[in-house]
């Protein structure tokens, strides 16, 4: 009977033994699954709260850009505010530049017209004498008659011929209806000495023939004397050479200079600029 109970016993430990076996493994195969979950879930976590700290940083930039911009913005408004009160006076400046050249460039053309009428009013009255005697021509503005020696004076003299005083009688008559304008009178000579009781050199003689111009023009055709200059320059400006006969001969001239008053002229932009400021 004892042995008959014992095989039972036994065979139910072996199979109490067997089960529990395949549990344990079961369970070793959860734990491990498990541990694996747990593993990768650590993982995910550790790069999740990294992640979340550069997102920190970047906001925490980004808060910082911001304030920066805002600051910015600020500074701009008030640059921009100060440039453009800058560029306002800029271009208000530049109005002002552009009338007064506008006004200038008007008194300039309204003197050159002037200038014109003067050079077209001597070229009328002085149009029958002869190129080589009589010249007429236009330097930056300045209207210059110049007449040659053979035609004013004898050699050696500063007496006005009969024949220049013709030509002088002309040139009167255009500056006593040009109001607006003085001359200048300037004697030129050749290189030639010259000394005798009367005249000390080439400077005596150019200034008594200017001089003697002057009186023609004051005394026979009534020129107003407070518009007129006399000049003796010498032989210092020649023309040509004064080692020929014919360049000595160009050397020995007077020139008349016709001169736009330089009041006048002011005048002429000052009212410019007063009508420029006016509008």
């Amino acid at each position: 009977m004892k042995r008959v109970f014992l095989v039972p016993v036994l065979l139910a430990a072996v199979m109490s033994s067997c089960v529990s076996k395949k549990k344990y493994s079961a369970l070793e195969d959860k734990q491990q699954e498990t541990e694996n979950n747990l593993s990768t879930a650590k993982l995910q976590l550790a790069e999740c709260l990294d992640d979340k700290k550069n997102r920190q940083n970047e906001i925490e930039y980004l808060k910082s850009t911001n304030y920066q911009l805002l600051n910015n913005i600020g500074n701009l408004s008030v640059l921009s505010t100060k440039e453009a009160q800058n560029l306002e006076k800029s271009l208000e400046s530049l109005q002002e530049k552009d009338l007064q050249i506008k006004s200038l460039n008007e008194a300039v053309n309204k003197k050159d017209s002037i200038t014109l009428a003067l050079v077209t009013s001597l070229k009328s009255v002085l149009g029958d004498m002869s190129d080589e005697d009589i010249q007429i021509n236009v330097e930056k503005g300045v209207v210059y008659v110049s007449i040659s020696d053979k035609l004013l004076f004898r050699s050696g003299s500063y007496e006005v011929s009969a024949e220049a005083k013709k030509v002088l009688a002309k040139v009167a008559k255009v500056v006593n209806n040009k109001p607006n304008i003085d001359i200048m009178v300037e004697g030129h000579t050749d290189n030639k000495s010259i000394s005798n009781s009367v005249l000390v050199d080439n400077w005596d003689l150019s200034v008594k023939r200017a001089t003697s111009v002057v009186r023609v023009l004051q005394n026979d055709y009534s020129v107003d004397p407070k518009r007129m200059t006399a000049a003796g320059r010498s032989y210092y400006i020649p023309l040509k050479t004064n080692e020929t006969t014919e360049g000595r001969a160009a050397n020995r001239r007077t020139r008349i200079i016709i001169l736009p008053k330089l009041d006048e002229f002011s005048k002429l932009i000052e009212d410019g600029m007063k009508e420029a400021e006016s509008k």
